[in-house]
């Protein structure tokens, strides 16, 4: 037994419910199981000192997850459904906003969900859970058009008001992870919005997928593949002990394809790279061109290997291109959590590896729902730098 989680003597605001919509079934059925082994942990330590938190009911369950539904009618409209009480409870509900392997029967044929869609019913969840649940918690581990965040010319600021219209729906709090720009959440300012880093996911992945690895000042190199991903480089580097270098995207601004601006040139800010490892870090892999050209730069460069570590990978255009760059040995590894859907194929690919979350996920749940402080997950340093030591030392694994 272990004594993480059990929180002291706090005991959790109200019976903790969990309604994982179609797009997250698979991650809400991991993150359930862990709060689960929690749990049972928590209330076997509880028993042996006959504490009074054992007269909470409901604490120690087999299932934390309630049934939801979003049927839909032959002209494409929705309807949410919750098929138990939730009167009392706190509530979390979990949405993927990229899943598009779900479809929906239209008069001319099958849909694939979008964005929209999958916002729209976890709108219709929150709607029928709000007025009997005690509060109702939003996961959304790609914020919902976080990509659309800044307003240049006569703009939509989507992000911003998605943002706005939960609030106004009288949720209590949203959880996300990187962020395009967390900036957004200037838009709902008193509001509770956390955003968490998967840095210490990361660097046990690569641990684990690279065991020969020399985590030096002379050996490692962090690369921001643009501007706006120095925060998250630089933190990784700090962690590491390593020099950063930074790619500079020049862009062709008279020009817009498929809703941006055309990339002209890469330009590497930074010491050399040739005969070391560099590990490059971004939030998000969509189509995957711009990673792949930053690799492909690294390793005209010389770089020895080139790790790709990205929050999200939605690989937009499949994986033909990533194939080829392995097989030309521009690329190594590529590493992305399991916080979005990724298509079953990636999982048979050479160069990719996951990063569960689902641990995580289920901790910063069990905290919010005993009130307790985010601090130590929105910062876990201390936990990084215990397996960059214990990797160094040939001890990690074992």
């Amino acid at each position: 037994m272990t004594k993480d989680y059990t929180f002291g003597d706090a005991i959790p605001v109200a019976p903790l419910q969990i309604a994982a919509l179609d797009s997250c079934k698979e991650l809400g059925q991991k993150v359930n199981d862990y709060i689960v082994q929690f749990r049972k942990n928590d209330y076997d330590l509880l028993k042996e000192r006959n504490d009074y938190v054992l007269n909470l009911r409901g604490y120690d369950r087999d299932n934390y997850l309630i049934e939801s539904a979003c049927p839909r009618f032959g002209s494409g409209e929705a309807k949410g459904v919750i098929t138990s009480s939730v009167r009392g409870s706190d509530l979390f509900v979990m949405c993927d906003v990229t899943n598009y392997s779900l479809t929906y029967k239209m008069p001319h044929g099958l849909n694939h969900m979008s964005p929209d869609d999958h916002y729209s019913d976890l709108k219709r969840i929150i709607s029928i859970a709000e007025s009997n649940a005690h509060r109702v918690h939003v996961i959304m581990p790609f914020l919902y058009e976080s990509r659309q965040h800044k307003r240049s010319k006569r703009e939509s600021l989507d992000c911003a008001f998605a943002l706005e219209e939960l609030v106004s729906m009288g949720i209590d709090s949203i959880t996300t992870f990187d962020a395009h720009d967390p900036r957004v959440q200037n838009a709902i300012p008193t509001f509770e919005f956390n955003n968490f880093m998967p840095t210490y996911q990361f660097v046990k992945a690569l641990f684990k997928a690279e065991p020969d690895l020399k985590i030096t000042k002379d050996n490692v190199m962090v690369i921001s593949p643009d501007e706006g991903a120095m925060a998250r480089a630089v933190y990784l580097a700090n962690n590491l002990g390593v020099d950063i270098g930074m790619f500079y995207k020049r862009r062709d601004y008279s020009r817009v394809v498929d809703g941006r601006n055309p990339i002209v040139a890469h330009e590497f800010l930074g010491n050399s790279v040739e005969g070391k490892t560099v590990i490059i870090v971004d939030d998000m892999i969509a189509s995957g061109e711009s990673m792949l050209d930053t690799c492909r730069e690294l390793k005209e460069k010389k770089a020895a290997h080139v790790f790709a570590l990205s929050t999200f990978g939605l690989f937009t255009a499949g994986f033909e291109k990533f194939d080829e760059f392995y097989e030309k040995g521009y690329i190594d590894r590529v590493i992305t959590t399991n916080l979005n859907y990724r298509p079953a194929e990636v999982f048979t690919k050479p160069w990719y590896v996951e990063a569960d979350m689902s641990k995580f996920l289920a901790s910063i749940i069990n905290y919010i729902n005993h009130n307790a402080s985010l601090s130590e997950l929105m910062n876990p340093s201390a936990k990084i730098q215990n397996v960059i030591t214990l990797f160094n030392e040939g001890k990690y694994g074992k």
